[in-house]
């Protein structure tokens, strides 16, 4: 258990030096196409906790607590729709100036 806790951790940490590069123009890209930094920051967030619920919820299921795993995988859609709030709130405001200009 132990030595598959550490091939994780070593895993992730390999993940997170090959990301950092494709997050540095993913940024670029979005800021280039006028894109606010916040909304970036919201996208990113999301796609973390998404990891962390995932993995959460197979250690879950490897221990035998699919009960547990189901409620985290309800926390994890909880959260990233509580997190998109803003951005949904921002298309719907981008929505009503279309109708209203026509």
């Amino acid at each position: 258990m132990m030595t598959a806790l550490v091939a994780c951790i070593a895993v992730m940490g390999g993940l997170i030096l090959f990301v950092e590069p494709l997050i540095t123009d993913i940024s670029e890209v979005f800021s280039q196409a006028g894109i606010s930094e916040s909304y970036i920051s919201l996208i990113f967030k999301a796609s973390a906790i998404c990891f962390i619920t995932q993995i959460t919820c197979e250690i879950c299921r490897d221990s035998g607590e699919n009960a547990i795993a189901s409620v985290a995988e309800m926390w994890g859609r909880g959260a990233v729709t509580f997190m998109s709030m803003p951005i949904l709130k921002a298309l719907i405001e981008k929505i009503n100036e279309i109708i209203g200009s026509t």
